[in-house]
């Protein structure tokens, strides 16, 4: 198969793949409205959560992540082959479709084709990409994201607060700690982009945290403020 052909026809499956707007499919299917007509608006798992509860909030994180995931780690096999273009980076070929995989499953999910283009925020799917390439870091920005909302109650804070630390994290070990992260030199710098990504699909909420009219999770603030 033509190499072009071939990395084509990933981006078009693993976009199709994040499409799918799995928080309005299952309001829709299972409680007779779309979710973006209640709640923030949002198709995301965190509109979910308050407008649906935590089991099905639950289900719809799983499924989203599992977007990213399965992008980068099935999607990416499907074809063999070189790649179409000279790869310059440090990465093997295949890594380098892993991420083309997981950031077209990321925009797909932002930019929906089943919902008009109107999709989610692409946290989940992002996450699951990066669970795929980037673990460890992932790891931290998740710690990062526990800390920032059980001390706020504000998941969308805690949202971008992940985004960012994942490329700060590699920073950080690669240069100060001195850890071999394989292919590090193109790594941040699509971790970077992915954060800046979020960022601007979060751009609604950091106006609202900035007014203080942002929803708040209350019952996950462990540590409340005393008036």
């Amino acid at each position: 198969m033509d190499p072009v052909l071939r990395l084509g026809i990933i981006v078009i499956l693993s976009y199709l793949l994040g499409s799918i707007p799995t928080g309005v499919w299952i309001s829709r299917a299972l409680f007779g409205f779309d979710i973006r007509s209640k709640g923030s608006g949002n198709m995301g798992s965190t509109n979910i959560f308050r407008v649906l509860g935590w089991k099905w909030g639950i289900i719809v994180q799983l499924i989203d992540i599992m977007k990213g995931l399965s992008a980068v780690l099935f999607v990416s096999h499907l074809f063999g082959g070189q790649m179409p273009f000279n790869n310059n980076t440090p990465f093997e070929d295949e890594t380098v479709v892993k991420l083309i995989a997981g950031a077209a499953a990321v925009l797909g999910h932002i930019f929906s084709l089943f919902v008009n283009f109107r999709g989610g925020k692409g946290i989940n799917t992002a996450a699951g990409m990066l669970v795929a390439l980037a673990p460890v870091d992932v790891g931290i920005a998740a710690a990062g994201f526990l800390i920032a909302v059980t001390l706020s109650g504000y998941i969308s804070l805690g949202s971008i607060i992940a985004a960012i630390t994942i490329p700060l994290a590699m920073i950080f070990r690669y240069n100060i700690l001195h850890v071999n992260i394989p292919g590090y030199h193109t790594m941040v710098y699509f971790a970077a982009a992915i954060a800046l990504i979020v960022i601007y699909t979060h751009r609604g909420n950091i106006r609202r945290l900035a007014s203080g009219t942002e929803n708040r999770f209350a019952k996950l603030q462990i540590f409340k403020h005393k008036h």
